[in-house]
């Protein structure tokens, strides 16, 4: 548990500095770096989607749809950090809680996946939101913010996890463990950005409507 932890841990250090310095920097910069995330996301898609052809443009549109969703959001860098904390925290809640607790397996789609994990991703998720709100965001809310943020938070941090598991489940019919092996500790980049994929295109939704 703990070499693949330190293998997660060492990756994220390099790689969220390296994101952060593309939000802030902002413009033709957080351009090329979505682009390039685009490009690497779509490709593994295309390696887990074989020969079903159709499978494979509905996943690109749907990638382009979520990076252009990702790029509105950068235009304000808090909104954008706030979301990527939030599912990364998610991400790591589930990893840590499910290695320590263990107990009833979620689904097969995702066989490590449990019951414990989906706590743990809630719980972190929660904590790290609420940090993030307050120190960072200042808490600027509408009325009620601290009911309203408790909810958004969980609805960020869902979205994550059923966006991990339709993810596993692609892999799983692809027959693959993980969906490449650029990032070590984490798999792919699919592996890595699976929940977030499908968070932002939901939140801008949600803001358009």
């Amino acid at each position: 548990m703990f070499k693949e932890f330190e293998k997660r841990l060492i990756t994220s250090l390099i790689l969220i500095p390296i994101s952060i310095f593309f939000i802030f920097k902002g413009s033709i910069f957080f351009i090329f770096f979505l682009s390039i995330l685009f490009l690497a996301a779509s490709y593994e898609w295309i390696l887990m989607s074989k020969k079903d052809n159709l499978l494979k443009l509905l996943g690109i549109i749907f990638l382009f749809f979520s990076f252009f969703s990702a790029f509105k959001y950068g235009e304000n860098y808090k909104d954008f950090l706030f979301i990527m904390t939030i599912c990364i925290f998610t991400d790591l809640g589930g990893y840590i809680f499910g290695k320590i607790f263990k107990g009833p397996k979620l689904t097969k789609i995702s066989p490590k996946k449990t019951y414990a994990g989906v706590l743990g991703g809630f719980i972190l998720s929660l904590v790290t939101g609420f940090i993030f709100w307050h120190y960072v965001d200042n808490g600027r809310i509408l009325p009620n913010e601290e009911i309203i943020i408790f909810i958004f938070i969980l609805f960020i941090s869902l979205i994550s996890q059923i966006g991990d598991l339709i993810i596993s489940y692609f892999k799983r019919k692809a027959k693959l463990k993980d969906a490449g092996k650029i990032l070590p500790g984490h798999g792919g980049l699919l592996d890595r950005i699976d929940g977030m994929i499908f968070v932002f295109p939901f939140c801008y939704l949600i803001t358009m409507i």
